[in-house]
């Protein structure tokens, strides 16, 4: 049976190029082709959209469970675990933002049918990442401490177990970062199935292995916040030997051949990093803006940082709504630009934005009326009552900025489709490195309203960078970028 995205756009003609000249010029009607229904659309978005969802809201599930776990042993763990968020977020810069050219690339080939260059910029990404990821891998440990140290851990306690907690993951970054590599170029030629299987397998060995190692059950060691990390750094192992496997021998698009070696290419590393490389300024800038942002509320001590984590849990897994649609709009957005057809890549992005939105407004529902229920779940003991109290709140704020990030995220995803991380990356700088952290502080030391205050910063900075992201993609500029 055909793909849906043999259904849909590979029924249209390959564009010319005197038509792409003349679509770059101006505005595209968003009218489908003769031969194209809504429905075959549809199909492609959800198509690569619903095993990413899934995907990414079990792993989030895996990821509050996990703290959940971590949450039980005290503030004081869950602080240091959360500590470690943004410094492993920063290591991983480097390797993450090549995957966004990677993935660019590859949805490009298989747009214009060329599974050859596919394969190569495949076995290219792979050999990046190695190389990055051990680099980073090794800073990484050798600097853990003082890492704990800047994202303002003063407490013995937190410092200790943040920074057993960070060296573990550390150790197991070449292979997250090698599957991440797998799952980047899956779903840039649409198949989100498979990155899907091998990461729910791994994140239930992770849960597994949290309930053995943080308590100690059934004769295993109980080694607390550091068998939290032992936990995840497994399942992250059996996901990268999954994802190997697949493409070795699965029946994929892009295959792993090995024969071909890995020699460098020029050509294929400089359309990756023309991608990625802004997309690494922008992943640098957002990490930078995130540890100011961390720093102020870490001061506010254990209990406000507390409930800013869980909060923080809470809205990643809102995250997924938008991440997934993005995807989608970045495959999508690819393989249309790769066979000339930037009237199909607009159709794709307005249709996945209808889409995002509908989730949002639910997720939204949830979150306004249940946020406490689920903030409670994260906690127990002395502070639990000030922590479901104050995060209670964070939750309304959270359901505040569903439909924007929804849109955010799905028309960003679009534009990296189409080349256009600069622009992004802009945005990145001017919202998370100023607005957010300008906006907190002022709250927070000016205003005095504590955690709230520096929530308050996020939803300005999500408004504005909603705002920004809609402009830059109705300019139209995405669709006169060469890669």
């Amino acid at each position: 049976m055909a793909s849906a995205s043999e259904m849909a756009l590979d029924r249209v003609e390959m564009g010319t190029d005197e038509q792409l000249e003349k679509d770059k010029k101006g505005k595209i009607a968003d009218v489908m082709p003769q031969n194209i229904v809504p429905g075959m659309v549809y199909r492609d978005i959800v198509r690569i959209a619903w095993p990413s969802m899934v995907e990414m809201i079990l792993t989030q599930l895996a990821s509050m469970v996990d703290l959940m776990m971590v949450g039980q042993l005290g503030s004081a763990a869950l602080t240091a675990v959360g500590l470690t968020t943004q410094p492993k977020f920063l290591t991983m810069t480097l390797f993450m933002a090549m995957n966004v050219g990677a993935t660019a690339m590859v949805a490009r080939c298989k747009g214009a049918g060329n599974p050859k260059r596919a394969n190569l910029m495949l076995r290219q990404a792979i050999m990046m990442t190695f190389f990055l990821s051990s680099i980073a891998a090794l800073f990484g440990y050798i600097f853990a401490e003082r890492l704990i140290i800047l994202m303002g851990a003063a407490d013995p306690a937190v410092l200790s177990g943040g920074a057993v907690y960070f060296k573990i993951q550390m150790a197991g970054l070449p292979l997250l970062a090698l599957t991440a590599t797998a799952t980047a170029t899956l779903r840039g030629v649409g198949n989100s199935r498979t990155p899907m299987v091998y990461n729910l397998m791994a994140n239930i060995i992770n849960v597994v292995f949290n309930y053995l190692l943080i308590y100690g059950n059934f004769g295993f060691p109980r080694w607390e916040v550091a068998g939290a990390s032992l936990a995840t750094v497994i399942g992250q192992t059996s996901a990268f030997f999954m994802a190997l496997v697949s493409l070795l021998w699965g029946k994929n698009y892009i295959r792993l051949q090995l024969r071909e070696g890995f020699k460098p290419d020029i050509d294929a590393i400089r359309s990756i990093v023309k991608i990625g490389f802004p997309a690494m300024l922008e992943q640098l800038v957002m990490r930078a803006g995130m540890i100011i942002y961390t720093r102020m509320i870490a001061g506010l001590g254990v209990v406000s940082f507390a409930t800013h984590q869980i909060c923080m849990s809470i809205q990643a897994f809102s995250f997924m709504n938008g991440q997934a649609f993005a995807i989608s709009a970045t495959a999508l957005t690819g393989q249309s630009l790769g066979k000339k057809r930037i009237d199909m890549a607009q159709i794709y992005t307005t249709r996945t934005r209808r889409v995002g939105m509908g989730v949002s407004l639910f997720i939204a529902l949830i979150s306004f009326f249940f946020g406490g229920k689920i903030v409670a779940l994260y906690t127990s003991g002395p502070d639990a009552a000030e922590i479901v109290e104050t995060g209670t709140k964070l939750m309304m704020l959270i359901a505040l900025i569903q439909p924007l990030q929804s849109s955010q995220f799905i028309l960003a995803g679009s534009l990296r489709g189409a080349g256009d991380t600069k622009s992004v990356a802009v945005i990145i700088f001017i919202t998370v490195l100023l607005v957010r952290p300008l906006i907190s502080y002022l709250f927070i030391y000016v205003f005095h309203t504590g955690v709230i205050g520096a929530w308050i910063g996020f939803v300005v900075d999500q408004a504005i960078r909603s705002l920004f992201v809609l402009l830059r993609y109705y300019s139209g500029k995405w669709k006169s970028i060469k890669l």
